[in-house]
């Protein structure tokens, strides 16, 4: 296995993110894509990240691989990455390590020990939404950082031609309404109102997702999970699945 990304961002940003969620993981390595599905210690979020073949300079994958690591460990090594770096990646399959090879104006080498895990498949769940909502990224972070000032939970409320996010705490409340256009779009299959309560918390991690894209998809339902994308075409995808808080609001 020879792996060669010319712009360390790809894989920096995302292992930087994705540590705050989840902590050993396996990555899934075969001829088209870097893939990792983790759950989260809590059970409340699902983590899924793609990296493509694409996205490599050099990609050499004769055989489909497996490798299982502390994402604090290999965020610290990535953290060292220059913009400028080229990164290399092999496998020392006789020390059972992860080379990591960072190339610029000095050549730097480090070892990274593989763990082990127990083999656990984790599957994708099937989930039907009636809402899909798009947008730039500095939308969503911003009425996040609004909500979090006002409690530990956000409510997000789709309707035909707006969206809105809000929240209450015991003294305070805060709504932040977005309307269809001006990089808003809102699909929906129902004329219903749809909302859904998430924890903040989590939110606060996932968004940082907008390191990767200036684009975020929101998919939810009434009391029901909240998927949300961050995409680089022909490059990466870091998506994540939310369990909702049972909401007390009608």
């Amino acid at each position: 296995m020879k792996l060669t990304l010319a712009e360390p961002k790809y894989l920096k940003e995302s292992i930087s993110i994705i540590s705050d969620l989840v902590n050993d993981v396996t990555f899934k390595i075969d001829k088209d894509k870097i893939e990792l599905i983790a759950m989260d210690p809590a059970n409340v979020a699902m983590v899924m990240f793609r990296l493509l073949s694409s996205a490599f300079l050099e990609y050499e994958v004769n055989k489909d691989t497996t490798l299982c690591v502390n994402l604090d460990q290999l965020k610290q090594v990535l953290k060292r990455a220059k913009p400028t770096d080229s990164l290399h990646l092999s496998l020392d399959e006789e020390k059972n390590r992860l080379n990591i090879n960072l190339k610029g104006e000095s050549n730097r080498n480090f070892h990274l020990a593989l763990i082990h895990l127990e083999e656990k498949e984790q599957k994708i769940p099937q989930l039907q939404f009636p809402v899909k909502i798009e947008m730039p990224t500095s939308f969503f972070d911003e009425a996040i950082e609004d909500m979090d000032v006002v409690s530990d939970a956000v409510v997000l409320q789709a309707e035909q031609q707006k969206f809105v996010i809000h929240a209450s705490g015991n003294t305070s409340e805060g709504r932040v309404e977005l309307q269809q256009g001006d990089g808003i779009n809102i699909d929906m299959d129902t004329k219903n109102i749809v909302k859904s309560k998430y924890s903040i918390e989590y939110l606060k991690k996932i968004i940082k997702g907008s390191r990767l894209s200036d684009q975020v998809s929101l998919w939810f339902a009434k009391d029901y999970p909240l998927k949300i994308e961050y995409k680089v075409i022909d490059k990466l995808s870091f998506s994540v699945i939310l369990a909702p808080r049972v909401s007390d609001e009608g």
